[in-house]
């Protein structure tokens, strides 16, 4: 519960702790920041990390020259993209395993089933959509390892979608994240960040679970 708690805070303070952070860490933020997108595209427990709102902070402090944006941008498309191909490695090697069991104790069996609602619907367009959809976003790549999606495929998708990502939530952030109106209301725009990014799937979740009432 308090790592919970701590966490919360973490996304509704991200402009103070980000700033804690080049402050104490200086030039080893790049590396924070890597391993952050890493974690959070890469490993199927971690779908939590803080992704698009981060992004968000990170370009508007870039914009500010706490960080050199071109420097971020190729370090955070390379972990967003190392990030899904690990995890379609994750999904083809022990995906299986998880599918037979009944639970998963660290794995969320229902995201798999609702990644597999969006493969369904979108197709291999799904590695690319999915960036833009927390939750969604880290299991995409894991059953798409899980299922018959070569990996040729699968790194077209995996590039194209994790440059578009980065691009747009890290340049949103380096062109209007230092805007007085923005900065002086940064919480909230970062709290708004993560409800507009999660309306998608809450949207689908919705839909889908009023087709199987009806059905």
């Amino acid at each position: 519960m308090a790592y919970f708690t701590q966490y919360i805070e973490l996304f509704l303070h991200l402009d103070k702790s980000l700033s804690a952070v080049i402050q104490t860490y200086g030039s080893s933020t790049y590396i924070i920041l890597f391993m952050v997108i890493l974690c959070e595209t890469g490993l199927v427990v971690l779908p939590f990390l803080p992704g698009d709102s981060l992004l968000f902070a990170a370009g508007a402090f870039a914009a500010k020259g706490d960080m050199d944006i071109t420097t971020l941008f190729i370090t955070l498309c390379v972990a967003a993209v190392l990030g899904d191909s690990i995890n379609y490695e994750l999904g083809r090697l022990i995906g299986p395993k998880i599918a037979k069991q009944e639970k998963s104790r660290y794995i969320n069996k229902e995201h798999i089933a609702k990644t597999h609602l969006f493969y369904e619907k979108y197709g291999a367009k799904t590695i690319i959509i999915a960036r833009f959809i927390p939750i969604i976003r880290t299991f995409a790549p894991f059953v798409a390892g899980l299922g018959s999606m070569s990996y040729k495929k699968f790194i077209q998708y995996n590039v194209i979608g994790g440059i578009a990502w980065i691009a747009i939530c890290l340049f949103a952030g380096y062109l209007f994240g230092n805007i007085p109106l923005v900065k002086q209301n940064f919480t909230m725009v970062i709290f708004a960040i993560i409800i507009i990014s999660l309306l998608p799937a809450v949207i689908e979740y919705i839909r889908h679970r009023s087709i199987a009432k009806a059905a």
